[in-house]
């Protein structure tokens, strides 16, 4: 199968991972809690995944890490062609693990205003999510 994407590949969390640490589906929704999700996310855009990092879960510090996928994936469904004609949030998904390689210690902030207008419309439920 031939690569969608060549990255580097990043993902956001609240969680304090190291180099090797593996992300894996399986883990409630930060968007709905009622939901265990398929899927790993991550994207080719580092600004994508800091913005996930400060809706998560958890009272650890925002961080992005910078991913390899171990396994085929595919475009977002859930922004792709939904929200955004083709793939130009360069969004995927993967059944498979993500190694963590490194973190990103300098990524663009989304200003608190913002992020709270988020936090609001995620615990509103922000729709449909396509697991």
């Amino acid at each position: 199968m031939q690569a969608l994407d060549q990255g580097p590949f990043f993902h956001g969390t609240k969680a304090d991972l190291r180099s090797g640490d593996l992300l894996k589906p399986g883990f409630t929704s930060n968007y709905k809690p009622s939901l265990v999700m398929n899927h790993i996310y991550f994207t080719a855009i580092a600004k994508g995944p800091g913005l996930a990092a400060e809706i998560a879960k958890g009272n650890g510090r925002p961080r992005v890490y910078i991913v390899e996928p171990l396994g085929d994936f595919e475009n977002d469904p859930n922004v792709t062609d939904k929200k955004f004609p083709g793939n130009p949030t360069r969004s995927y998904r993967s059944t498979h693990a993500l190694k963590v390689v490194g973190e990103l210690e300098d990524w663009e902030k989304y200003d608190t205003e913002f992020i709270e207008t988020l936090r609001a419309r995620v615990e509103a439920g922000m729709g449909e999510i396509i697991n």
